[in-house]
């Protein structure tokens, strides 16, 4: 093997390890999990595990991470592009984020190892909460607060409390968690009802007053 590509497949190892750690997380949960398995599904050596973590709950934290991360290019990218009123760049947001979560399966599987091994490992549910649910939130609080500066919003709790416009999207992930395909939700209704309640609580009457 040449060395440029053994340099490649070298920086590639970490990565393919935690999508390997991922899959045996999601079959086995936590305390099932071993890294034995995590190595035969990666094609490594359980000692190269190793080189890269030291530990199970190293891999754990870091493929929370690596599973995480991968949203925000692409979600900081669609935001740059976001054009029009403020009410139709928030809007153009919640369809895209709703959208992602609920079909994405690394965000919906990475919020129920939050929430199984969230009292095993709280450090780990604060740290994402600051490096995935936060910045998140900030993409949707800077359109809401523009659109007040400019008189397109009214100043209200809706507007204050950011957090509220990620409520639905939980809600999808936890539906889909509990009910599968048993029970669906439509997504493009669902996310058009969320915007509807929400919008009504920011938006100025047409005469410019606060409703």
């Amino acid at each position: 093997m040449k060395l440029k590509e053994r340099a490649r497949r070298k920086a590639e190892r970490p990565a393919e390890i935690l999508d390997a750690a991922f899959e045996e997380f999601v079959k086995n949960g936590y305390a099932a999990t071993r890294l034995e398995d995590v190595a035969a599904r990666a094609s490594v050596t359980k000692g190269t595990i190793y080189f890269y973590f030291e530990t199970k709950e190293r891999v754990f934290h870091e493929m929370i991470r690596h599973k995480s991360e991968a949203f925000f290019p692409e979600l900081e990218g669609y935001a740059r592009k976001l054009q029009g009123s403020h009410s139709a760049r928030l809007r153009s947001l919640i369809v895209f984020v709703y959208r992602k979560i609920a079909e994405d399966r690394a965000s919906r599987e990475t919020l129920r190892f939050l929430i199984a091994e969230g009292s095993r490992f709280p450090d780990l549910v604060d740290r994402h909460h600051d490096e995935f649910v936060q910045p998140v939130i900030d993409q949707f609080r800077k359109v809401i607060e523009a659109g007040v500066a400019a008189g397109e919003f009214r100043g209200s709790p809706a507007s204050t409390f950011t957090e509220l416009v990620m409520s639905p999207a939980l809600l999808l992930s936890l539906w889909s968690m509990l009910f599968g395909t048993r029970k669906q939700i439509d997504v493009a209704v669902f996310t058009e009802a969320s915007i509807d309640l929400l919008m009504r609580g920011l938006e100025m009457s047409a005469s410019g007053r606060e409703t």
